[in-house]
């Protein structure tokens, strides 16, 4: 662990690259400054000192965290010395190109421009095995139709709608952060893209951006707000008071650059709409996509007086939209394990969400990527079932006719309560999370009387993501997948949607 003084050389060198650049010579310059090993095939293996997601038994993953000397400088302070330090990272700002690889499908703002009730939400993670800290970014929006609170003529035609964006950040030492804002005015989005962000306070006599910006020209228009994109997240949050019920920190301020290294599905071919294609329609609602199961992210955090720098750190990305969260679900998430050959990166899900007429069905997936492969086990390949408590416990097993997986995941750490979009109250305390998961996960592969033959994958980790949600959890939920015969083979059609609309871009439901 290093320190430093605050008055030192600058702490991070940060380079941009005009949008006019190629992106082949911005990602080389890129490799050549923050990822000093090969990345060729996307192999990340600890072999000969080269970096990769997950560990080798009794081997811990070679990214660097140093910590720096605590801060006692205002708000306003702390952004204008931002660059002060020692030189130790260097964050590369890279405008988000167009057709960039390994996007997802649903990357973009799914918002319609109606006045239906609807949210979307982003979650981005970054892990510093050395540290054994996460940090965990979450954005929101709700019914942007009213960039403003609804006026009671308003509440009288549409109804007690909540309007607003929200940021909130899970940090080190299971801290929390957040900042809400009833208007929605000054939060935008790509329609096609993943790119995000708004501004709570704008600098002086400066207008709030309207689209991705170079970070100085961020830092000089917004005082309080963010921007990200799959390549870049920064911003500068204070906590709103909202939240005695947790530990918290005053403020937070953020900037790193990221690599994405895993979409979702096989390295080198087109990535895979997370729930399938039927997602391009608001039917099974709420929607959800993992934008990026694995990337490398390189720059610093400031928390709770302390600035945590990173460099090749394993992150995360996923996206939820529609018009509520499930009524009940469970999350696990993680790319940090160890007794791997080769980078692993998984999310597992399960949730019990609503259907037109006002039923419910019980959703569930996992999805693992190991050595550039992609392991899907989904309700329309196969069969899922879980076991999961009402805090402290996580079980799942699935069979897709060809592997089999197993995985089980448990804390004692008490979780942190976290906001989710809910219709009955906004953002509100809706969920419990902690990065603190122990887990352990295992894959075969199935011989052909259906037992389990050849192990593809026994590791572990103890530092998983996990979560539940919604309610009631009065008692352990043991449940299964239930898939219609008619559904199964409708999603099991390999319909390529993007396609489809390049040829009519004007029909091209936003989002997509």
């Amino acid at each position: 662990m290093q320190t430093s003084s605050l008055s030192a050389a600058p702490l991070c060198t940060e380079l941009r690259f005009p949008a006019s650049s190629s992106i082949s010579t911005a990602m080389a310059s890129i490799e050549s400054l923050k990822i000093p090993h090969s990345l060729n095939n996307f192999s990340f293996c600890q072999r000969e000192g080269r970096l990769k997601l997950g560990l080798r038994a009794n081997r811990r993953v070679s990214f660097t965290c140093n910590s720096i000397s605590r801060i006692e400088s205002p708000a306003s302070e702390e952004r204008e010395n931002e660059s002060a330090g020692s030189a130790s990272v260097s964050t590369v700002y890279v405008p988000t190109p167009p057709n960039r690889d390994l996007r997802t499908p649903h990357s973009g703002y799914h918002f319609d421009g109606t006045t239906r009730q609807f949210f979307e939400g982003w979650y981005f993670k970054v892990s510093i095995p050395e540290k054994k800290q996460s940090f965990c970014f979450m954005y929101s929006v709700e019914n942007p139709a009213f960039r403003r609170k609804l006026n009671p003529l308003e509440q009288a035609q549409y109804g007690s709608l909540f309007t607003g964006v929200g940021a909130q950040i899970l940090g080190a030492d299971d801290k929390y952060i957040c900042q809400y804002s009833e208007e929605s005015r000054n939060f935008w989005a790509s329609r096609h893209e993943l790119i995000l962000g708004n501004t709570f306070t704008a600098g002086n006599s400066s207008r709030p951006p309207n689209k991705e910006v170079p970070p100085e020209e961020f830092n000089r228009r917004v005082l309080e707000g963010f921007q990200v994109s799959p390549l870049w997240n920064q911003g500068f949050i204070r906590d709103d008071g909202r939240s005695n019920y947790v530990k918290t920190v005053k403020t937070a301020q953020w900037k790193y650059s990221t690599r994405p290294i895993y979409g979702w599905g096989d390295v080198g071919v087109k990535q895979k709409s997370t729930a399938g294609w039927l997602a391009t329609f608001p039917v099974f609602e709420p929607h959800w996509q993992i934008c990026m199961a694995g990337g490398l992210s390189t720059g610093w955090i400031e928390w709770d007086g302390e600035r945590f720098e990173f460099q090749n750190a394993p992150s995360y990305s996923e996206k939820n939209w529609g018009g509520a969260f499930p009524r009940k679900w469970f999350w696990v998430q993680c790319n940090v394990f160890e007794g791997a050959s080769a980078e692993v990166a998984l999310t597992a899900a399960g949730g019990l969400r609503g259907l037109p007429g006002g039923n419910f069905e019980n959703a569930a997936l996992i999805g693992i990527h190991y050595a550039g492969v992609f392991y899907e086990f989904v309700p329309w390949n196969g069969a899922l079932e879980w076991d999961v408590t009402p805090w402290g416990h996580w079980q799942m097993s699935a069979d897709n006719g060809i592997y089999r997986v197993e995985l089980e995941a448990t804390t004692d750490d008490p979780g942190t309560t976290l906001r989710a979009p809910t219709i009955e109250g906004g953002l509100t305390p809706a969920c419990k999370d902690s990065c603190c998961g122990v887990l352990k996960l295992q894959m075969w592969e199935k011989r052909s009387d259906g037992s389990k033959g050849k192990v593809i994958l026994d590791v572990a980790s103890d530092m998983a993501a996990v979560e539940v949600g919604g309610g009631p959890w009065f008692n352990s939920w043991r449940g299964k997948t239930t898939t219609p015969e008619l559904l199964k083979r409708a999603l099991q059609v390999p319909v390529d949607v993007d396609s489809i609309f390049s040829v009519v871009p004007f029909l091209k439901p936003a989002g997509l």
